[in-house]
């Protein structure tokens, strides 16, 4: 096997990676002999995904391939999205990108994997195809519509039963203000309207599976779909719902205060059962679904995919590219390990999970296919005009700060009529 390297960065080593790439076999028709292939694979590298870490994912390809070298390429503070046109508009495109979503735009760039029953077949593959076709594969999903809580919180204000819809989740804020605690710990940044896509995508989306489309055509406006959910969130903040201090409080600060026990209620993604299982004598956590109204036969859940895998067209060893995403994701212990580090799921996968994992668990099981929608810009065929996610938190947070829900929705209605082709 051709020893093994890591790029630590892919500035200015990405030109003599492409002379190297260049020296590999290739039979003619666009395979290859998998003799001697390099096959750079672009990765998002965090805390959590080290260099390290992504070359123990692969070792037991590369020992099965002993013909195929991966080599890693971290982007840096660049980040995979900033260098994936970068390197293609300097004719240096990786193999493989992982941790980026195709949209319409880069499908183009892309290889059609819809005849690989693993790509087909696989996690949220329908709802991220462009075209009918799918252009990536990944290994699990990230729910978003969670409402993690607090239990002794509940227990102190008397709710005995989840609340199942928005009414039930409403009169379950009132009754823990009135307990003394504070309902439901969010912040600023990008968490500002975290809470708010928590509470209105379920009926939204619920109620109008075509809502993606219809608001980027404009068949419907934003007053006429979030509205009420905006006025809703409104009312929230006014009767002291919403930690005061908000729009001041980090991520990361966020979530220790409500690990500590000092709110009962937090919208976040499933990442954070990750952080939970890691935590020193959190409080004691549970999980349930964002509830919809009365009405919506199923609520729709906010859903991204784990690790999406795509595979760059300027690619020459497509199938030893092809080869190895198969394997990311399909060999059970590569999945399982995607799905551990940063605390993904999948059904009928099951690792060593905490209390509150196997609660999570229960709701990807519980959770259909159709159901899953996403949130913020969207993904695939469902996407919302470039910037949506930018202008619904900037909103949001004039919300916090004590704009009128009227307002905020007149400026939503404005944003989408100035941005729609």
């Amino acid at each position: 096997m051709i020893s093994r390297r890591t790029l630590t960065t892919i500035g200015a080593a990405a030109a003599a990676v492409t002379l190297l790439a260049g020296c590999s076999s290739t039979a003619a028709g666009g395979g290859e002999s998998d003799e001697d292939v390099q096959l750079r694979m672009l990765v998002n590298v965090t805390p959590n995904l080290t260099e390290e870490w992504w070359n123990e994912l692969v070792a037991p390809f590369e020992e099965a391939n002993p013909g195929i070298d991966v080599v890693i390429d971290n982007p840096g503070a660049e980040g995979v999205a900033a260098a994936v046109p970068r390197l293609l508009a300097a004719g240096q495109a990786p193999d493989i990108v992982q941790s980026q979503a195709p949209t319409p735009d880069l499908a183009e760039e892309l290889v059609d994997l819809s005849g690989y029953e693993w790509a087909a077949d696989g996690p949220l593959a329908d709802q991220y195809s462009i075209d009918g076709k799918n252009y990536m594969a990944g290994v699990g999903v990230q729910l978003q519509s969670l409402w993690f809580y607090n239990k002794d919180a509940f227990e102190q204000a008397g709710i005995t039963e989840l609340p199942t819809t928005v009414d039930e989740l409403d009169e379950a804020l009132g009754k823990l203000k009135d307990a003394g605690w504070t309902p439901i710990q969010t912040g600023g940044d990008w968490m500002s309207s975290h809470a708010l896509q928590t509470l209105a995508l379920p009926s939204v989306v619920g109620e109008n599976p075509d809502w993606y489309a219809d608001m980027d055509s404009g068949a419907v406006t934003f007053s006429e779909s979030y509205g009420d959910y905006t006025d809703l969130y409104a009312d929230w903040i006014a009767d002291g719902y919403i930690n005061a201090d908000a729009l001041g409080v980090k991520y990361p600060d966020a979530e220790q205060n409500f690990l500590a026990g000092n709110a009962a209620l937090y919208p976040m993604g499933s990442w954070f059962v990750g952080t939970e299982s890691k935590a020193e004598n959190p409080a004691p956590i549970g999980v349930f679904r964002g509830p919809a109204v009365d009405g919506v036969d199923e609520p729709a859940m906010g859903a991204n995919i784990a690790s999406p895998y795509m595979i760059m067209k300027a690619s020459k060893h497509q199938d030893a590219a092809a080869k190895l995403v198969e394997f990311l994701v399909t060999d059970k212990d590569a999945v399982m390990d995607q799905l551990q580090v940063d605390g993904n799921y999948r059904d009928g996968y099951e690792y060593d999970m905490t209390e509150l994992g196997k609660e999570l668990l229960a709701i990807v099981a519980d959770t259909p296919a159709s159901a899953y929608t996403p949130t913020g810009g969207g993904y695939g065929e469902r996407k919302l005009p470039d910037g949506y996610a930018g202008e619904i938190n900037t909103q949001t947070q004039a919300l916090l700060g004590g704009t009128p829900a009227a307002d905020v929705n007149a400026a939503m209605d404005e944003w989408f009529a100035a941005n729609i082709d």
